[in-house]
């Protein structure tokens, strides 16, 4: 059972904020910092990103004992990030629509890809084959209705998904996700859901709610692994 604290944007351009967004999300049980790389990434821009930053990043994550993610929307990002040689990256559901190319590179490259599908649509099947991906349920809604959520998976193990990629507000769904069968997590994740730089904050969890859902999340899947 993964959990994935999604920071993205959530530093509002104060790029120092990261490393206290790092250090709330491990102690919130989170086993993953994800950030996003090549949306809004001009100089003048809220989320720059250049290789000193990326270093930065990669290093708090070391320092807090913390796997550190990246989504990468465009070439240039993902060189970018490649060059400090990981090889897990993170797809969003709009890279798989506007740039497939992009995502089969990802792919033939490295060991470890994981790709959000809220863009896709299942009737045409996958979008893309690998032993080496791991699909996310995801709804680019945001925030997410509940009553936009009639196709949630009634069971995750009968699915393409290993997971579910939630822009809900609350963390309910997420949980009904994990007993559904999910086996990873990723949720927003800010320091002040009453921000409105930008949208993501509203549908984020504060750290007391993402360590909530870790919390209740690994015990209903230690119990669902064993028979319960």
């Amino acid at each position: 059972m993964k959990f994935i604290a999604e920071i993205g944007l959530n530093h509002n351009g104060n790029f120092n904020l990261c490393y206290e967004l790092i250090r709330k999300a491990k102690e919130s049980g989170a086993d993953i910092a994800k950030f996003q790389c090549g949306w809004r990434q001009q100089k003048n821009e809220l989320n720059h990103m250049d290789t000193s930053r990326i270093k930065l990043l990669s290093k708090w994550c070391e320092y807090f004992d913390i796997g550190f993610l990246c989504s990468v929307f465009t070439l240039d990002s993902y060189k970018l990030v490649k060059g400090f040689g990981f090889n897990s990256f993170k797809i969003a559901s709009r890279t798989v629509k506007d740039d497939p190319d992009l995502v089969k590179r990802v792919i033939e490259e490295n060991e470890h890809v994981i790709i959000s599908l809220g863009m896709w649509d299942l009737k045409e099947g996958l979008p893309f084959e690998g032993n080496n991906i791991q699909y996310l349920w995801c709804k680019s809604l945001y925030p997410s209705q509940p009553w936009e959520l009639s196709d949630f998976p009634k069971d995750f193990n009968n699915t393409p998904f290993c997971g579910y990629s939630d822009h809900t507000i609350g963390i309910e769904t997420a949980l009904i996700a994990v007993t559904r069968g999910a086996k990873i997590i990723e949720k927003h994740f800010t320091l002040d859901k009453s921000d409105t730089t930008i949208r993501d904050h509203t549908l984020s969890a504060l750290p007391e709610e993402f360590l909530q859902l870790t919390t209740l999340g690994r015990d209903i899947f230690r119990k669902l692994e064993l028979g319960v």
